[in-house]
């Protein structure tokens, strides 16, 4: 009777240690390693921490530290995908090696392309850290959606932990980690989307009604543009979070690489061809479109195609295309999300060495949604600042008139510039036609 008992204890104390392992609803014949998703669910516990308190860092350091800090991140961010390359191929992780240097090569060349706009995207990107200092309730909003990404990512790691620890083979886990990982970037992408409309709101209400502390500023106004937030605009909110991501980076990358090709006329063609066809994307998703919906609360594609119109009629576009503050951001993003994989990578690498990949990848996507999270304050402030300069740039005057002077100053400058290429693109095609004239008689 004592053996039965002891063995049915034993039984049930390794269903017990099963519990998570999802691999018993599988029908893989695979061999068994014993790893179980509690052995994983810590080490995207700390991640998730790391990547909180790297976001909750960046917001208490707003001000000139932030400045710093962002300078840094555009020079750092190379070499760090430069050395991640380097361990990979060490690691014997070949595809991986390869995708971090062609990253590395993109960035470097990137940066290099717009060295000569970083003066102008650090004065505007330090004027926004002016604006949400200023306004404290803004960065309070950003703690609280990073504690609820924090819930979503103790479910979302259950899962992930799971599928990492299963038996299946590697093309199975690696499809259900992608499915995984475009889950949580669509969450991520949400809610920082809907914080960029809570802020956007808070920032034009400043400027529109000249200071925080006017008379004729809205009673509760944070508390007005969170109800509205989170309810009337969540589904435009949603709709444009699936992609103007995805379409912003593109077009910073054509962007950056458009000037620099020279006068290589068939390479010049083909990226003139993306160029156009991002551009005509960027009309209809925008992240200016987010301002326009916190303060008239228009449609996503509605409000995206209303500004990018105010752009163009207003000759802003021309600056909104030359700052680079959107990217900068997002190299700080990416900084925090590889300082994220690297410390859940090295905490997985001293158990198991064919996971790192895996748990490295995962971990860097929940350290960028939630760095990302903290860096969307700033990325609001700027976009409610040229939204408003173009509606009247006699607000930003009234706010800082020496930063209204350089914002008007830059944008003669690029007015100047599009006008001398212009003439200069009609001047070859004359010469062009009047040669082939010539060659012909």
């Amino acid at each position: 009777m004592v053996v039965k008992l002891c063995c049915l204890s034993h039984v049930i104390g390794e269903m017990f240690s099963d519990r998570f392992n999802i691999s018993r609803y599988t029908n893989q014949k695979v061999e068994t390693k014993g790893e179980l998703t509690e052995d994983y669910w810590p080490i995207y516990a700390v991640a998730g921490g790391v990547g909180a308190l790297l976001g909750w860092m960046w917001l208490l350091l707003l001000g000139s530290p932030a400045n710093q800090m962002l300078k840094i991140s555009v020079h750092i961010l190379t070499t760090y995908l430069a050395v991640i390359s380097v361990l990979c191929f060490w690691c014997d992780q070949f595809f991986w090696g390869v995708a971090f240097a062609t990253a590395a090569a993109l960035q470097f060349l990137y940066v290099i392309s717009v060295i000569d706009r970083l003066s102008f995207t650090m004065l505007v990107l330090q004027k926004a850290v002016k604006m949400v200092w200023s306004l404290p309730e803004v960065k309070r909003v950003a703690y609280v959606f990073m504690a609820v990404m924090l819930l979503w990512m103790g479910i979302w790691s259950f899962g992930t932990a799971g599928v990492v620890a299963s038996d299946m083979d590697d093309g199975g886990r690696w499809w259900l980690l992608l499915v995984l990982s475009v889950s949580l970037f669509w969450t991520g992408a949400v809610l920082c989307n809907t914080v960029h409309v809570i802020v956007s709101g808070m920032v034009f209400l400043v400027l529109i009604h000249d200071g925080r502390d006017s008379v004729s500023m809205p009673h509760n106004p944070l508390v007005k543009s969170l109800r509205y937030a989170v309810t009337t605009s969540l589904g435009s909110i949603c709709y444009g979070s699936l992609f103007t991501a995805a379409i912003r980076t593109l077009r910073w990358e054509i962007r950056g690489i458009r000037s620099k090709i020279g006068n290589n006329e068939c390479l010049l063609c083909c990226v003139d061809f993306l160029f156009h066809l991002v551009e005509t994307l960027v009309r209809f998703f925008n992240k200016y479109a987010y301002v326009q919906i916190a303060v008239y609360g228009k449609g996503f594609n509605r409000s995206a195609r209303d500004a990018w119109e105010l752009f163009q009629s207003t000759g802003v576009e021309a600056l909104v295309a030359y700052d680079c503050s959107g990217a900068v951001l997002l190299m700080g993003t990416i900084v925090g999300g590889l300082i994220t994989g690297t410390c859940a990578g090295a905490w997985t690498y001293t158990k198991w060495h064919d996971r790192v990949v895996m748990v490295g990848s995962t971990a860097m996507l929940m350290g960028m949604v939630l760095v990302g999270l903290a860096m969307v304050v700033v990325e609001s402030a700027v976009t409610s600042i040229y939204i408003c300069y173009a509606e009247d740039p006699l607000l930003i005057h009234r706010w800082d008139a020496e930063f209204f002077n350089q914002m008007s100053e830059t944008l003669h400058q690029r007015l100047q510039y599009r006008s001398a290429r212009a003439r200069e693109v009609l001047t070859n095609n004359r010469f062009d036609s009047h040669t082939q004239e010539s060659l012909s008689v």
